[in-house]
């Protein structure tokens, strides 16, 4: 095999079902599902170098790590676990009755009390077995065999046999997992997580050929890291130990007193263990000398246990979860990415906003996406649930296509303007609620049979509203033009939905039509072309380009409709137009110097900007 050239810093997990791997700034898994489909969460971690100075210390590095591990290890189990383990998802989501009854009367999931019992019994079983039981069959050993217990060397000898208690025990534990048809899969994955780093640090292309021509050990395995634990509690627990003994029997400490503060001892010694064995890992990992081989056999030995030899839908998951680890730690703006299950509604809510601060989104649309996926008012978001898996599969689909900084209103395909439901994509810009303004001066502006020409009509959202609302009283006549007919296409769509008597020409301004009107409205682009760079990603890089450019200052279309505008306006009539924040003034000049308006009137919006432009011919 090759010399390593490529060292990495990504680490891996076997999980149920998958692969974990972490890098500095992300932690991806990959689970393959009971029905063969590959799923994925990819989300943001801290840096090493992100943490505090005396975290990063030696010794305590190693403690920290071994801790964020520990929780971190079991979350993403647990995770793994319930994105693997699908249901069948009918009319009510695939919850059992237990489940469905403790989200109503306990607004809690099943994962949250497996997660918790899960923690509760992973320790027991690691006290019992590492430290209680070692600990009774030393003292059982000591106190029957006279040899050991006259020994000069008593103290030593009992922690060597401690010792080698725990290290049978530990060994005798991994072969009883191998019994588990289901931990030998995980082992398996584990084989494919080491294969496919190990192909990486060979500076070999991660494809499953390549990953299976690797070992499937590795330094930095957790199996290696808990053997040189095992060995290194040796030598902590009887530096401190052999001292302490001699207290306690100056003391006249015994019994079961004596055996409560042992454990307790060895319980606190424990951080300081990890952090020991966590610099020697380090160590051994920087050099793959045969002159420190055998201090790596014996965890090697143990993988040899821990890993097997993987099949190939196995190793696509660990790749995937390894290109994806170490995009993340290349692309600060990658996009995360969750497993849809079980949750709470206040969890995933904050979850998504998070993501969407990171990406300079706004964080209502996360209540808006939940708020219209799940069918509850925005109001009722407080109130805790528990979202089932199907609901939460939908929510991430909408999140997840959001993140990518498509608009919120063109993923769902309509948005609201003035109390009418509108189709809006890709064709046309997407109503404000500023433009209201516009809509409400024109409703009050219109009188019984007027005529009114919308100009830039886009999704045709003034022109219809303007019309839905003034033909509740008024006989109103209005022609809507724009220059894109696939903006007319959808305008026109946007008419028969709203049952809105509205005329659509395709025309350049005023350039196809006929005849004078007494009111004329226009929402025309106005940003000027030097800021639209500058605008949030969601408007620059999705909405219509043409629809934004105002020209340099962002008043030509202001011009060219003052321009042309006394030939198509009635006596008396009054044009409307919405403008930009600080252009109102210098709209009403061009009007009055080149359409010779009679009087201007500025209406501001909400926000107590001046938004609306009134002149009157």
């Amino acid at each position: 095999m090759k010399k390593k050239c490529n060292r990495t810093y990504i680490g891996g997990q076997a999980v149920i079902q998958g692969v974990m791997m972490r890098s500095k700034h992300g932690m991806a898994t990959v689970v393959r599902t009971d029905q063969g489909e590959t799923v994925m969460e990819a989300v943001k971690v801290k840096a090493p170098e992100d943490r505090p100075r005396w975290q990063r210390l030696p010794l305590i590095r190693g403690v920290v790590n071994f801790l964020s591990s520990l929780v971190g290890g079991m979350k993403v189990l647990m995770r793994s676990s319930e994105a693997a383990l699908t249901e069948d998802e009918g009319e009510e989501g695939g919850q059992s009755k237990f489940a469905k009854w403790l989200a109503e009367k306990h607004k809690m999931s099943v994962g949250d009390i497996l997660t918790t019992v899960s923690v509760i019994l992973g320790v027991l079983l690691a006290v019992g077995l590492f430290i209680f039981l070692p600990l009774l069959f030393t003292r059982l050993i000591a106190s029957n065999v006279p040899a050991v217990a006259k020994d000069k060397m008593y103290g030593l000898w009992y922690y060597l046999i401690e010792g080698g208690f725990r290290l049978v025990i530990f060994l005798l534990y991994i072969l009883f997992t191998l019994v588990f048809k289901s931990l030998r899969e995980t082992y398996m994955y584990h084989g494919a997580e080491h294969k496919t780093i190990n192909c990486y640090e060979y500076g070999m292309p991660l494809t499953v050929e390549n990953v299976k021509k690797c070992t499937r050990l590795h330094d930095r395995c957790g199996t290696t890291f808990l053997f040189i634990v095992l060995f290194i509690s040796i030598i902590v627990f009887a530096l401190v130990g052999i001292p302490l003994d001699m207290l306690y029997k100056a003391a006249g400490i015994k019994g079961i007193l004596d055996s409560l503060l042992s454990i307790v001892f060895r319980i606190l010694l424990l951080p300081l263990v990890a952090g020991v064995s966590y610099e020697v890992l380090k160590l051994l990992a920087k050099t793959d000398s045969v002159l420190v081989l055998p201090l790596k056999a014996p965890g090697f030995l143990l993988q040899k246990l821990t890993t097997r030899e993987p099949d190939d839908r196995m190793i696509e998951c660990a790749i995937l979860a390894f290109e994806t680890a170490l995009e993340m730690d290349k692309d600060p703006d990658f996009n995360e990415r969750f497993f849809a299950t079980e949750t709470k509604l206040s969890k995933l809510m904050a979850d998504m906003k998070r993501c969407f601060k990171d990406k300079n989104i706004d964080g209502s649309d996360a209540e808006w996406i939940l708020s219209m996926t799940l069918g509850i008012k925005r109001s009722a978001l407080s109130e805790e649930r528990v979202i089932s898996r199907a609901e939460c599969k939908k929510v991430l689909a909408i999140f997840d296509e959001r993140m990518k900084g498509r608009p919120l209103w063109y993923i769902y395909g309509d948005t609201e303007f003035y109390g009418y439901t509108f189709k809006v994509d890709e064709r046309v810009l997407i109503p404000r609620p500023e433009t209201e303004v516009l809509v409400r001066q024109a409703v009050l502006t219109l009188n019984n049979g007027d005529r009114m020409l919308d100009l830039c009509t886009g999704s045709g959202a003034v022109a219809i509203a303007t019309y839905c609302e003034a033909s509740k009283d008024k006989r109103v006549h209005i022609t809507a033009s724009d220059i894109s007919e696939d903006a007319l296409t959808l305008a026109r769509e946007n008419a028969l939905l709203n049952k809105a008597a509205v005329n659509f020409v395709r025309s350049d301004l005023f350039e196809g039509i006929r005849g004078r009107f007494n009111l004329i409205t226009a929402n025309p682009p106005y940003v000027r072309r030097g800021d639209i760079d500058s605008l949030p990603a969601d408007v620059k890089d999705f909405e219509p380009r043409i629809a934004l450019d105002g020209g340099e200052d962002g008043l030509d279309f202001y011009r060219a409709i003052a321009r042309d505008i006394p030939r198509y306006i009635t006596n008396g009539g009054m044009l409307i137009v919405e403008c930009g924040e600080g252009q109102a003034q210098e709209i009403i000049k061009i009007f009055q110097t080149t359409a010779h308006c009679e009087f201007a009137m500025i209406v501001k919006d909400l926000a107590g900007v001046e938004r609306v432009v009134k002149l009157g011919f």
